[in-house]
């Protein structure tokens, strides 16, 4: 039986260009993509075969909603 997930998936512009995908609720799940676009198509299949590689292994699959996100806010010297 199929099931829908919902995963929250943060992209990171990086300074050498590019983009850097990776899913909270997923440790590991990390990929990347030289446009917005791309970055998401590659996500989509990291998490799909992350998912895959779970239920081979009998293993849950991870759920976001106990996942809160914070904002911390620090001083440094810069």
């Amino acid at each position: 039986m199929e099931q829908n997930f919902n995963f929250r998936t943060m992209l990171r512009k990086e300074p050498e260009g590019g983009y850097t995908a990776y899913v909270p609720s997923l440790p590991g799940c990390v990929t990347f993509g030289d446009t917005i676009e791309e970055a998401t198509e590659m996500v989509r299949e990291a998490v799909e075969l992350y998912i895959e590689s779970l239920i081979e292994h009998g293993e849950p699959i991870p759920s976001d909603d106990e996942i809160f996100e914070y904002n911390l806010q620090i001083k440094a010297q810069a």
